[in-house]
Order: structure tokens, then C-alpha cells, then sequence
């Protein structure tokens, strides 16, 4: 147990370097981000999968109506992705990953909603403190409010997927529902981007990798982020719960703004509210397992 939580948090540090890639991809619009990102995973899984099946390796199939659902939750992922990118380039890095934090106060209202469990006090009471936390935020950091919405709402989105998928990782092999949702996400990116290049472009946003290191970025994006962190973090879903999971990933700003601060300096360098808010998320997020313990005593 011990090993499978520090894998967690090796992910987790992962996942706090997508907001970084984010920012390293500019002028690369946020949306052509989750296109590229979702069509090389898809190439990355589809790869891993044809290789064990090559080895005798058996593949549970799944039915046309699970597929139909993970296609789904694939194009949840989208919506997460784009709207995660874009929180980085309306506000910055630090911002964006702030506003993630919330996924935990999320979670504390959809899982009880999906999975039909009581309403537990101490998430009701955290989920408190975390909004206390990004009303400090808020307050000081105000000229980034739009970004830290588009981030809170991309955080809903996380919960969202990650509670549905919970209930598949007992069923499915990890890797076969991270390919389904992949290739949902893709599918659904497509459209998106298309519409979006079609009506709402601005002139000189830009939509196709211009540099061989764009290309590097997104396949590091791709297949270290998403086919490596992504599939081993919903296999970890079969031994932790859909909260603590989640709980888990809120640490992802620590571990995300020490890595701005490091790549852009003085950029991600924000006010002391800000570091004072975000220091009462993540109380709420280390000091759950203790008050967890406690009530269930």
C-alpha cells in the first residue's frame, strides 16, 4: 500500500508538469493541445495493447454499452483538458493548478450523488475550508478571475471522470479503458477544434506544431503524461477510493508552482493571499486522512 501511494504521488508530480507543457506549447491554441495530445495516446495505448495481445497477453473485451460509456467520459476528459490549458493561458500556471485543488470539494458532492453513499461530515467540513481557501484567492488575485473559474470548472470535470471511472477499473483493465477514453476524447476534440477555427479563432492563434519542439513537448504530453501517467493512475483506482484519489491530486499545485517558479521565475511569482489560500487548500487536503481516521474511530 505503501508503494501504491508513493506511485501516486509520483503521477500526481507528473500531472503538475502538464500545466508547465501547457505554457511551453504557447502560441499552440489549448484546444489543437488536447487534439494532439489525445491522437498520440490513442497511437501510444493502441500500440502497448497490440504488443500484449501479440504476447498471449488476454484483453477482457468490453460491451457495446460500457464502450459507448467510456467514449463518454473520453469526451469529459476533453472538456477537462481544454479548459485546464486554457486556465493556464488566461491566468498562469499557479492560478490554474490552485483552482484544480478544488476537485476534492467536488468530489464531496458528485460522489455521494453517483455512487448513492451518505454525505460524510468531515468532507462537508473540508469542502469548507477549500472554499474558504480560493475566497482568499479570489480576493487577492482578483485580475486572474476568469482563469481560476475556467480552472475550478475544469476541476468539477476531473471529479466528474474520475468517481465514473472508479466503478470501471473493477471490471476493465486499466489500460482498455484508458484507450476507449482516449479515443472518446479524440473524437470529440475534433469537432471542437473545428468549430472553434471556423467561428471564434482569433487571426493569429495557431492550431498545427510549427517547431520540432512543439513536437517534443506533445509527445512528452502524450505518452509520458497520458499513456504512462494517466493509464497507472486509474489502475490505482482499484486500491484507493474515488476521494482519496482525488484528495491525492489536489497536491498537484504544490508540486506544479515550485515547477513554474523553477521554468518561468518571476512570471508565477504571486501575492501573499495567493500562497495564504492556497496554503488552506492543501491544510484541507493533508489533514483529511488524519480527520478521516478520527471520525471513523
Amino acid at each position: 500500500m505503501t508503494r501504491d501511494y508513493l506511485h501516486l504521488h509520483f503521477i500526481v508530480l507528473i500531472w503538475g508538469f502538464t500545466a508547465i507543457l501547457g505554457k511551453l506549447l504557447e502560441p499552440l491554441s489549448p484546444l489543437s493541445v488536447v487534439l494532439f495530445r489525445t491522437f498520440l495516446a490513442v497511437l501510444g495505448m493502441g500500440a502497448v495493447l497490440w504488443y500484449q495481445h501479440r504476447n498471449g497477453e488476454p484483453v477482457a473485451p468490453v460491451s457495446s454499452r460500457d464502450r459507448w460509456r467510456l467514449l463518454g467520459v473520453g469526451a469529459l476528459i476533453a472538456e477537462h483538458w481544454m479548459a485546464f490549458f486554457a486556465a493556464a493561458r488566461l491566468a498562469n500556471v499557479s492560478v490554474c493548478l490552485a483552482g484544480m485543488a478544488t476537485s476534492s470539494l467536488w468530489a464531496s458532492v458528485l460522489e455521494p450523488l453517483l455512487l448513492r453513499r451518505r454525505v460524510r461530515t468531515i468532507e462537508v467540513v473540508l469542502g469548507a475550508v477549500v472554499m474558504a481557501g480560493l475566497y482568499l484567492i479570489f480576493r487577492f488575485e482578483f485580475d486572474k478571475f476568469v482563469g481560476l473559474l475556467v480552472a475550478v470548472f475544469s476541476a468539477m470535470l476531473a471529479a466528474l471522470f474520475t468517481i465514473i471511472n472508479s466503478q470501471f477499473t473493477h471490471r476493465y483493465e486499466a489500460l482498455v479503458i484508458s484507450t476507449h477514453e482516449m479515443a472518446g476524447a479524440f473524437l470529440t476534440s475534433i469537432p471542437v477544434v473545428g468549430l472553434y477555427m471556423a467561428f471564434f479563432a482569433w487571426p493569429d492563434e495557431v492550431f498545427w506544431p510549427v517547431s520540432m519542439g512543439q513536437w517534443g513537448w506533445l509527445l512528452v504530453l502524450a505518452w509520458v503524461c497520458t499513456v504512462y501517467a494517466y493509464t497507472a493512475g486509474v489502475r490505482l483506482l482499484r486500491k484507493f477510493s474515488a476521494y482519496l484519489a482525488i484528495l491525492t491530486v489536489n497536491l498537484e499545485p504544490v508540486y506544479g508552482i515550485i515547477l513554474a517558479v523553477l521554468f518561468f521565475g518571476d512570471t508565477e511569482r504571486m501575492t501573499t493571499g495567493f500562497y495564504l489560500g492556497t496554503l488552506v487548500i492543501l491544510i484541507a487536503v493533508i489533514g483529511f486522512p488524519f480527520f478521516d481516521s478520527n471520525e471513523k474511530c
